[in-house]
């Protein structure tokens, strides 16, 4: 049996390796590597059942086809729990056992791709040159791998300075024009009276000033892909001329009737609204569904504050390198303070103010005076968790009224406890303001754990035990 399955898998170009007792087949398991092992239930030294639970050991990621003469309904069940791919009973057809195998590699490839996959989509905290962890991030990163290959127009839609332009480039360079050329034009940014002959080129003397040909950007991203940002500032009476070579895929260059057939993707952004732009007569609607056959909502930094590390390491990393200087960490208050800020300009804000703080840094860790930010502008709640302080948690007193050190906050907390309600042990008071503590960071940092437990300054399991402690089950 040992043989003829030997020589009809080689025929079928497997590579097979034999061994006739059990102890022979762990040690080849555990020299070499193997896909498939298909094994006897009743071997002279081990049984099958046996056997297959040390190759689970030793290649947890092996498919076992249990091959016996002895089979019931006990042993199949044992076969399975054991981990087996199948179990097969004597005498059986060679074709159906290829078949068998065929489906074993089949599924182990389908088992590995899908754990790789998941370790890559639950770990990225970058993603082509784009930095963010959330799950909001997470989310676009998918839906880039999975439309990057076709010729979809894309929409990203997202405020001023979130990181547009880095999704439309992980767009084109994943896609199959990604050898091609990647034209960009700001509609903003071109003169009205401009930007028709930019887009779509002119031929000499087309106007005054019109001395020789110009191909225009969309000529020049023939082949490849084209990148329109704020496209909701593009003048109205040259969103039909968009729409036609969208719909023909010919176009006009200015002062000439000879057509050009042009062939791009087309990928849009725009910090507006699109119903508002096109309620407002902006944007024309035909367009817009025309653009949008994916449309990317780019969340705000402050919605997605769990970023806020990921970006600011990044951020103090590459602009320590650009300057040569020591500035390596930041200290508790000042992440207080850049989580309670509101980063109206997102992540281009942030990493302007990052490398601000570098230059001004003293020494090899950023501090709280290194931040642009008003002192009125950080919640006396998040000061204090960021130093390991207890302070008042009245929803009154959100914000000091002046500035305290830590021997004041202290004091304030002795007296207060002193004064505590009849009936509250002093072990209750701690717990109180260890749980409200606790409560406001979490909030503070809109539920990111490892931002939290830094401006507690303690571990992020630490931080875990004292949400169970406390009962927090929003942020279990």
């Amino acid at each position: 049996m040992l043989d003829s399955l030997r020589l009809n898998l080689q025929s079928h170009g497997y590579d097979v390796s034999t061994a006739e007792t059990a102890e022979q087949g762990l040690k080849l398991a555990e020299s070499s590597h193997f896909d498939i092992a298909l094994t006897d239930l009743q071997l002279p030294d081990l049984d099958g059942i046996g056997v297959l639970r040390q190759l689970k050991e030793i290649a947890p990621d092996i498919e076992v086809i249990v091959i016996t003469g002895y089979g019931s309904v006990s042993n199949a069940v044992e076969a399975t729990k054991a981990g087996a791919f199948y179990f097969v009973e004597k005498p059986f057809d060679f074709e159906q056992l290829l078949i068998l195998i065929e489906k074993a590699i089949e599924r182990r490839g389908l088992v590995a791709e899908t754990k790789e996959l998941r370790g890559h989509l639950s770990n990225r905290a970058s993603y082509h040159n784009i930095i963010g962890g959330s799950k909001a991030m997470q989310d676009i990163y998918e839906v880039i791998d999975r439309v990057a290959k076709s010729d979809a127009n894309i929409l990203i839609v997202g405020e001023s300075g979130t990181g547009k332009e880095l999704i439309a480039n992980a767009i084109h360079y994943q896609s199959l024009r990604a050898k091609k050329p990647f034209v960009k034009v700001n509609c903003a940014a071109l003169p009205k009276e401009l930007i028709e002959s930019e887009l779509f080129g002119h031929i000499k003397g087309a106007f005054t000033g019109a001395t020789m040909d110009k191909v225009g950007l969309i000529g020049q991203a023939n082949g490849g892909s084209l990148l329109m940002d704020e496209i909701a500032e593009m003048p109205l009476e040259l969103q039909p001329k968009l729409l036609r070579v969208l719909q023909e895929r010919i176009y006009y260059r200015l002062g000439s009737e000879k057509t050009h057939e042009v062939d791009f993707r087309l990928i849009s952004a725009t910090n507006r609204d699109p119903q508002d732009a096109i309620s407002k007569g902006m944007l024309r609607e035909d367009l817009y569904y025309r653009i949008n056959t994916i449309e990317i909502h780019v969340p705000p930094l402050r919605e997605r504050s769990e970023d806020i590390q990921y970006l600011t390491d990044h951020f103090l990393r590459e602009v320590a390198e650009k300057y040569g200087r020591p500035a390596r960490s930041i200290s508790q208050g000042a992440y207080a303070r850049m989580f309670a800020h509101t980063w109206p300009g997102n992540v281009r804000e942030l990493r302007n103010v990052i490398e601000r703080a570098v230059l001004l840094a003293r020494g090899d860790t950023i501090e709280t005076g290194d931040l642009p930010f008003e002192q009125s502008a950080v919640p006396a709640a998040a000061a204090a968790a960021a130093t390991g302080a207890a302070a008042t948690m009245d929803p009154a007193a959100s914000f000091a009224p002046a500035p305290m050190n830590i021997d004041q906050l202290e004091n304030l907390i002795v007296r207060k406890a002193l004064d505590r309600e009849e009936g509250l042990e002093p072990e209750g008071l701690l717990a109180q303001i260890e749980g409200r503590l606790v409560r406001q960071a979490l909030e503070r940092t809109r539920g990111n754990k490892q931002a939290a437990a830094n401006m507690l300054g303690i571990y992020r399991p630490r931080l875990y035990s004292m949400i169970k402690k406390h009962d927090l089950k929003e942020y279990m």
